[in-house]
């Protein structure tokens, strides 16, 4: 089977239609997400090759296929990131500076996300934790599902 496109997301269905479905994941990575073209396997052992034809990225709970009483869905891995909460707009100012020297991807949430503080979040590095370490700002590592894939940030100078 060949997916071209996805069809909906699991995250849209009502619990009445999700009820009647068998479902079967596609368990990616984050880094996963970004690819067009790939060859997957479903926690059932089918392999399914993806080519979307349109320039977008996976997310969690994607639909790759639908019918009366199956349906196939992205189910991605947490990733391991640094959620960082700078207490004032200079520590933010100053973290978000150095950090974007690295030129490390970086996701923005407010209080009214999951993570119920304004924060900004990386992907785990040791050398980014030990900086945050020595300017005494707060931070906790965790594992999330992002709800957009970390890229590699292309620069020139």
């Amino acid at each position: 089977m060949i997916i071209d496109s996805v069809i909906a997301n699991r995250h849209d269905l009502s619990p009445a239609e999700l009820a009647g479905l068998h479902e079967e994941k596609v368990v990616l990575p984050s880094s996963d997400l970004v690819k067009r073209v790939q060859r997957v396997t479903t926690d059932h052992g089918r392999e399914i090759g993806i080519r979307l034809t349109a320039p977008v990225d996976l997310r969690d709970g994607d639909i790759l296929f639908r019918d009366e009483a199956n349906v196939v869905v992205v189910s991605v891995l947490p990733t391991d990131v640094l959620v960082i909460a700078p207490r004032t707009i200079r520590e933010m100012g100053v973290v978000a500076h150095s950090l974007g020297n690295r030129h490390l991807q970086a996701q923005f949430f407010d209080a009214a996300s999951e993570y119920q503080a304004d924060v900004m979040v990386v992907q785990y590095d040791h050398t980014v934790e030990d900086y945050l370490q020595h300017v005494q700002v707060p931070y906790s590592r965790q594992e999330r599902v992002m709800p957009v894939p970390f890229r590699h940030a292309e620069h020139t100078h």
